[in-house]
């Protein structure tokens, strides 16, 4: 009997050695990771604040000015109208994006031949850098497509030089570039739709845009919610497409505010400003990312 207790004993103290051992383990692999984060996300973040309320330069001596920045933030036209900028960019390209990209999905996801071979076909662009692209149609936009429109007796003006199309030139690329991850998520979505409930709904005489609009879009409405809130926030905070096709121009028509948080902030001697204005960007994207999950979460819920 003893020895049974010894055994046991023996037993659940090898197990405690192991479990302490493993969990050591994940504790030497997590501290260096959390460390990391907080060095080069969580210790910035903080310095950023604390310089929203100083009159930093990004260089010299500062003093801290109380909530100046961001009550200037609110008088400076150049800010707003970069904010002005920024959610139309995102609200025209979130509209073609997830229209472009549900059209796509539910092509691919039919019995059509090479279904593979596309799918990796359309994922291609979301492989290449944003600020690739960028450069590559930079060129096309400045001399192939003028180049084209000559040829067919327009006017062979760049979008980009214009300030009423170089704004689109950028919804074009931006929305090239995010179509096929877009398109990917509405594939799972439509993978997860039974097929018994298409042929319930043919016996109802449900087809085409009836049956889409009642059995499909429901269905896959938590997918939809996904690709709204990430593509309006990834859109808010446009840079790559700014920094290779236009810089902010022409005459700051296309400056989106993360490009005007990194110009003036880095260069334009207006650090502890722009730290401010990084600030309220910050807390603008929360809300507008909450306010989207609320609304959508209502209408899964409905549904």
């Amino acid at each position: 009997m003893k020895e049974n207790q010894n055994m046991a004993a023996g037993a659940s103290g090898k197990k405690k050695s192991k479990m302490n051992a493993k969990s050591r383990t994940f504790l030497l692999i997590t501290i260096p990771i959390v460390a990391l984060f907080f060095a080069f996300n969580t210790l910035p973040l903080i310095q950023g604040v604390v310089y929203s309320f100083t009159n930093f330069r990004g260089y010299g001596n500062y003093e801290f000015v109380g909530l100046r920045n961001y009550i200037d933030l609110f008088r400076d036209s150049r800010v707003g109208n970069s904010y002005i900028f920024t959610f139309k960019l995102a609200i025209v390209t979130t509209i073609i994006v997830n229209v472009i990209s549900l059209l796509l999905a539910m092509a691919l996801n039919s019995k059509i031949k090479f279904k593979s071979t596309l799918r990796g076909m359309y994922f291609l662009p979301n492989v290449l850098g944003g600020l690739v692209v960028g450069y590559i149609f930079n060129y096309f936009f400045t001399y192939i497509l003028p180049e084209l429109a000559k040829m067919m007796g327009f006017q062979g003006n760049s979008m980009l030089a214009d300030s009423k199309t170089a704004w689109l030139a950028i919804a074009l690329v931006c929305a090239w570039q995010s179509i096929a991850m877009n398109t990917i998520i509405y594939i799972s979505g439509l993978q997860t739709v039974p097929v018994d409930i298409y042929e319930a709904g043919s016996l109802d005489g449900a087809t085409g845009w009836t049956k889409f609009r009642h059995l499909t879009f429901p269905l896959i409405l938590p997918f939809f919610t996904i690709n709204l809130v990430l593509c309006m926030k990834n859109f808010l905070m446009v840079f790559d497409q700014i920094m290779s096709l236009t810089k902010g121009g022409p005459a700051q028509s296309t400056e989106s505010i993360s490009y005007l948080i990194y110009n003036n902030g880095m260069s334009g001697g207006q650090f502890g400003f722009q730290s401010a204005n990084a600030v309220l960007f910050f807390v603008v994207i929360v809300v507008v990312s909450v306010l989207q999950m609320r609304f959508l979460g209502k209408k899964e819920e409905q549904l």
